[in-house]
């Protein structure tokens, strides 16, 4: 198969990507480089996989590299960690809707004129910002108010862009929504405003690559937003490759929603005290709470039966497994100076 990945070069598109290609599969990849800017990747050079610099938003490009594609996976877009949904409230949904119009007028035009079979859309566990039932299921989603943030409301316009394409234009589709997404390749947004947390300046703003930072940098008491009570549930990017690309494939999510996550829940004052203990801190563990952000859900629990009793997933990669290759990495960054 050969498939178009829009964001090749972001977080998720770099374990996707690598993912792809280790089954075989050809992979165009487009990226603006807008976010971290050039970043290399040890599949670049792969003999099946073509990287084009370009903008989502050019439509007809979009188009053209669509010719001989049969799947394409939407995962361009604007986004980044807490601090972006306040700051870019605008942005956030004024590039992120042209960017999905863009995607899915491309899409439309491929499956009539060329092979596309399907576009699987990457959402968001935002689109659950304001349910309250736990787990959540997939049907959530239609019976649930609508999400308080840009990013949130965004999000769940791109389903509902997947669900009007095709009942007016026929084009397959399958959503799958990853939560917390965790591992190593994420560096410092090039675009991002520095958030100051105690002594120490972050420009990620994601709760497990900030806590380790601010842990290793020699942080004491450890801050951590809000009481640490928020739940949360922490999963591998590996293991959202591999969700995502059995949702691709599989025949049984055609037109279907899926979560993908981790069924282990995880409030953050048990993931900062874990991450204390594994950057081997001399001092006992002792934090101090900062004021959260509006959006700072408060629980976030999703049902996973339906993409293992569907795709047959399930992430298997633990929180402790997880943090054993962030850290290090982590470390090395700020050796670099790249974080």
């Amino acid at each position: 198969m050969k498939i178009l990945v829009t964001g090749s070069s972001g977080f998720i598109g770099g374990y996707l990507v690598e993912n792809l290609l280790r089954d075989g599969h050809k992979v165009v990849g487009i990226d603006n480089f807008s976010k971290y800017g050039k970043v290399n990747k040890n599949y670049d050079s792969h003999k099946n996989y073509q990287l084009v610099r370009g903008d989502v938003k050019n439509t007809r490009l979009l188009k053209e590299l669509l010719k001989d594609c049969d799947h394409l996976i939407a995962l361009a877009a604007k986004i980044g960690g807490i601090s972006y949904f306040h700051e870019l409230a605008y942005d956030l949904l004024a590039e992120n809707e042209r960017i999905t119009a863009s995607t899915f007028d491309a899409a439309i035009y491929a499956h009539d004129k060329y092979r596309l079979k399907k576009i699987t859309v990457v959402s968001s566990s935002m689109v659950f910002e304001s349910v309250d039932r736990f787990p959540t299921p997939e049907s959530a989603v239609l019976t649930s108010p609508p999400p308080k943030s840009t990013y949130g409301f965004q999000k769940l316009a791109t389903e509902y862009f997947a669900k009007g394409a095709y009942e007016q234009y026929g084009l397959p589709y399958t959503v799958v929504r990853p939560f917390n997404c965790v591992g190593i390749g994420e560096a410092r947004a090039i675009t991002g405003k520095e958030i100051k947390s105690g002594n120490i300046n972050l420009a990620m703003s994601h709760v497990v690559p900030d806590l380790v930072q601010k842990a290793l940098k020699g942080q004491y008491p450890l801050h951590i937003l809000g009481n640490g009570n928020q739940i949360r549930h922490y999963t591998y990017g590996g293991d959202l490759a591999e969700g995502i690309k059995l949702a691709v494939f599989s025949k049984k999510a055609l037109n279907e929603d899926f979560n993908l996550s981790t069924n282990k829940s995880t409030t953050v004052l048990e993931l900062a005290k874990l991450i204390w203990e594994k950057t081997d801190q001399k001092n006992p563990f002792k934090y101090v709470s900062d004021k959260p952000y509006t959006y700072d859900v408060q629980k976030r629990v999703p049902d996973t039966s339906k993409a293992k009793r569907i795709l047959g997933f399930e992430a298997k990669t633990s929180l402790e497994q997880i943090l054993d290759e962030v850290i290090p990495w982590i470390k090395t960054q700020i050796e670099n100076g790249a974080i």
